[in-house]
């Protein structure tokens, strides 16, 4: 792989001249600023810039009273390659909350391991109606000890957007789910990305987690998409490598909190 050659077409096409992710959320370009406004529970943020020294700094405050206006919880999706060198800080000093660094991952189609087998009695379902979702949604509450997660909300919308396809996979041991994953498919890109993976305490460790990488990757091949990505946590990045990914550099969330209402 071409590394640097993918990273750029991986700007381009996911981040410069990104499409809206959702019906009725709207990309718009802002001097050297791409963003997405979404409908109701859907993203906001900021996609992709182009800043300098001198630019940045009014580029974000212009971002921020945006984000604010529409009181909206928006993130600024920065890559440790994006400029200038010191964009976190500034972003921090606006207002912005950092979380989790994780690491962007791309894996050529044509080269990826696809035979995974899933472990003995565990079933794979392609998730296409809603008793599916809801079972995707039980193993986010138990994956991530309870916490809010917005995996239902965003399956339900590729599912309403394109019925055709398939957006996320779980994983069933008998009738009880223990894993789950979404995919989507970037029409007009080369790129489909993994999202989403969760697996219940008990179930980790044991090629569950592989099985669902290898089984949404066949669907992008089956598609024609070249590349597959994904931000990995330090916990999936060596499984995913293990499967033919390669690590292209950084991704680090920034997320501004909407205004407090007036009581």
């Amino acid at each position: 792989m071409d590394q640097k050659a993918v990273l750029s077409l991986f700007d381009r096409q996911m981040r410069r001249d990104a499409r809206p992710d959702a019906p009725g959320a709207r990309v718009e370009r802002v001097g050297n600023v791409v963003r997405q406004a979404g409908p109701g529970d859907g993203w906001n943020g900021v996609l992709w810039s182009d800043l300098d020294a001198d630019s940045a700094d009014a580029a974000i405050a212009g971002q921020a009273a945006f984000f604010r206006h529409l009181n909206v919880e928006a993130e600024w999706k920065a890559y440790g390659h994006d400029l200038p060198g010191d964009l976190g800080a500034r972003l921090l000093a606006a207002g912005f909350v950092a979380e989790e660094t994780e690491t962007l991952l791309v894996a050529e189609t044509a080269r990826l391991a696809l035979d995974v087998v899933p472990p003995e009695g565990i079933e794979l379902l392609p998730v296409t109606e809603e008793a599916h979702v809801e079972l995707v949604e039980r193993v986010h509450a138990r994956a991530f000890d309870g916490g809010r997660s917005p995996i239902g909300h965003q399956v339900r919308q590729q599912l309403a957007h394109d019925p055709g396809t398939v957006p996320a996979v779980v994983a069933l041991h008998g009738a009880e789910p223990v894993s789950a994953a979404r995919l989507e498919l970037h029409e007009g890109t080369d790129f489909a990305s993994l999202w989403g993976g969760g697996t219940v305490p008990e179930w980790r460790g044991r090629g569950v987690y592989r099985a669902l990488v290898a089984f949404r990757a066949r669907i992008a091949t089956e598609r024609g998409f070249a590349y597959v990505q994904v931000d990995a946590t330090s916990y999936s990045r060596p499984i995913l490598e293990r499967l033919g990914f390669v690590a292209l550099g950084t991704t680090t969330p920034y997320v501004l909190a909407p205004r407090i209402q007036d009581a």
